[in-house]
């Protein structure tokens, strides 16, 4: 029984370190989460992270400005 709650544990952890975060992380810098959990799948989480931190926030299109002004 411990073996399965301990096998549940390390499962969330990594579902949570290699999809919620960088798609947390990507959609509060304006960034496509799709992409960057696609970069945490195929190349590393802390790639992601260290890529979305170096990166910093998208710029804002005009037409995505367009729809804040409304």
């Amino acid at each position: 029984m411990f073996e399965l709650v301990a096998l549940l544990v390390i499962l969330l952890f990594v579902i949570g370190l290699f999809i919620v975060l960088p798609a947390q992380m990507a959609s509060g810098r304006n960034r496509n989460p799709v992409v960057w959990v696609l970069i945490s799948l195929v190349g590393s989480p802390l790639l992601a992270i260290l890529l979305l931190l170096a990166l910093g926030d998208a710029p804002i299109n005009k037409s995505d400005a367009s729809i804040i002004d409304d």
